[in-house]
C-alpha cells in the first residue's frame, strides 16, 4: 500500500458488503488480493481509502470471500 511519509495514524475503518461465497476447509490455502479502489479526502488531512478484497482457496473456482475495506490516514 502507498503511505505518504507525513502520516500520523491510520484507522482500520471496517468493511463494506462483504460476501462470504465458500467455506473455507481444514488445511486449504488461501491467498488475499487486494485492489486500491478509490482514495478521497475526507477533511484536511483526513483520507480515506477504499480496497477491493478477494480471498482465494487454492485449486477452487469460486472465492471464500469479497468486500471492500476501509481505511482512513491521518497527516
Amino acid at each position: 500500500m502507498l503511505r505518504p511519509e507525513t502520516v500520523r495514524m491510520s484507522v482500520n475503518y471496517g468493511f463494506d458488503k462483504v460476501r462470504f461465497l465458500a467455506p473455507v476447509h481444514s488445511g486449504r490455502r488461501v491467498r488475499g488480493r487486494f485492489r486500491l479502489a478509490s482514495v478521497e479526502e475526507k477533511r484536511p488531512g483526513q483520507w480515506q481509502f477504499v480496497h477491493n478484497v478477494t480471498v482465494e482457496i487454492e485449486g477452487e473456482d469460486k472465492p471464500a470471500l469479497i468486500a471492500d475495506w476501509i481505511g482512513m490516514i491521518f497527516t
